[in-house]
């Protein structure tokens, strides 16, 4: 399947934790969706319970190489059409206008004055 049939998620010029945040809501939402394989569901979870399980490779790197990995694959593997619906719900800008707003100043606290306690009023 080539990039221009189907809208997959979006290069590396959103930023690496944008790109992998919006990841991680298509996985969510792809899950819930009742056009997907139920089968095909099993990746992700089996991408998430690879982590738990200890492995024989050391380090976190493997890790995160093994749920991205996964991750990915589950949303090539998805529906091209569901997945088009679902990003461009996720990529929905609300209309609307910037306007800044002036909220009133607070004055600082002042320090509560010293109250006399029952050992400095004993003879």
């Amino acid at each position: 399947m080539s990039d221009s049939e189907s809208p997959r998620l979006p290069g590396p010029s959103r930023g690496f934790f944008r790109q992998t945040a919006l990841q991680v809501k298509l996985v969510w939402r792809l899950m819930r969706d009742r056009r997907v394989n139920p089968l095909l569901k099993l990746l992700p979870v089996a991408t998430v319970v690879y982590v738990f399980i200890p492995d024989i490779l050391p380090g976190p790197i493997d890790d995160t190489a093994v749920v991205l990995g996964g991750l990915w694959l589950f949303i090539e593997l998805c529906p091209s059409e569901v997945v088009a619906e679902h990003l461009r719900d996720l990529n929905k800008v609300i209309p609307g206008t910037w306007r800044e707003v002036d909220l009133p100043k607070v004055e600082a606290a002042k320090p509560a004055e010293p109250t006399a306690s029952a050992e400095d009023t004993a003879p």
